[in-house]
């Protein structure tokens, strides 16, 4: 029974709504305001020669060019003093080097080295479980001196990697000052 008189309240409040619906109109826009003066104002001031310009200080101007040129030129010299940066955070020389067959050759005879120490760290640790007292000082012994092979043998590689990286480096090396400088003494003028 209370279903049935809810379902009727239900049904008479939705045809009580249903006209509002029906009769919804979108909201009126805001009038347009009316700019016939102002545009009077424009041509009057087209007819006398426009607004006035801001005045220009030929001076300041001439100044900050200077100053700009200078710091351009100041900048250009430490560049060249500097060098060529590559602004691609290590991904384009990154790629040259990744590349190189030398440094190929050295990262993967590091790796097999690297196999090889951690195989013999290996059994000298499962030696070293279970030995006596006695051999373990020996075993404690081969391991630091492996450690110290190890270290030096790393040295060793990360040195002749710089140097093949230095050699890249110097390989392709930006040399355009270079040329212009020497089209200059030629007696051609860059740019032609």
């Amino acid at each position: 029974m209370k279903l049935k008189s809810l379902l009727i309240a239900g049904a008479v409040a939705a045809a009580f709504m249903a006209p509002e619906y029906a009769t919804a109109r979108p909201k009126p826009h805001k009038p347009k305001p009316d700019l016939t003066d102002k545009k009077d104002d424009a041509k009057d001031d087209a007819k006398e020669g426009g607004k006035e310009r801001p005045k220009v200080d030929r001076e300041k101007i001439k100044e900050r060019l200077k100053a700009a040129f200078e710091k351009r030129k100041k900048h250009h010299k430490d560049a060249k003093r500097k060098g060529h940066k590559i602004k691609h955070q290590g991904r384009a020389f990154g790629k040259l080097v990744r590349d190189d067959d030398k440094i190929k050759e050295l990262r993967e005879a590091f790796e097999t080295a690297a196999k090889e120490h951690h195989e013999k760290v290996k059994g000298l640790h499962k030696q070293l479980k279970d030995a006596s007292d006695d051999d373990k000082e020996g075993l404690r012994e081969q391991l630091k001196n492996l450690r110290e092979d190890w270290f030096e043998g790393m040295k060793g590689n990360r040195e002749e990697v710089r140097e093949r990286i230095k050699e890249i480096r110097e390989e392709f090396k930006n040399k355009r000052d270079e040329v212009i400088d020497a089209n200059e003494e030629d007696g051609d003028k860059p740019g032609e």
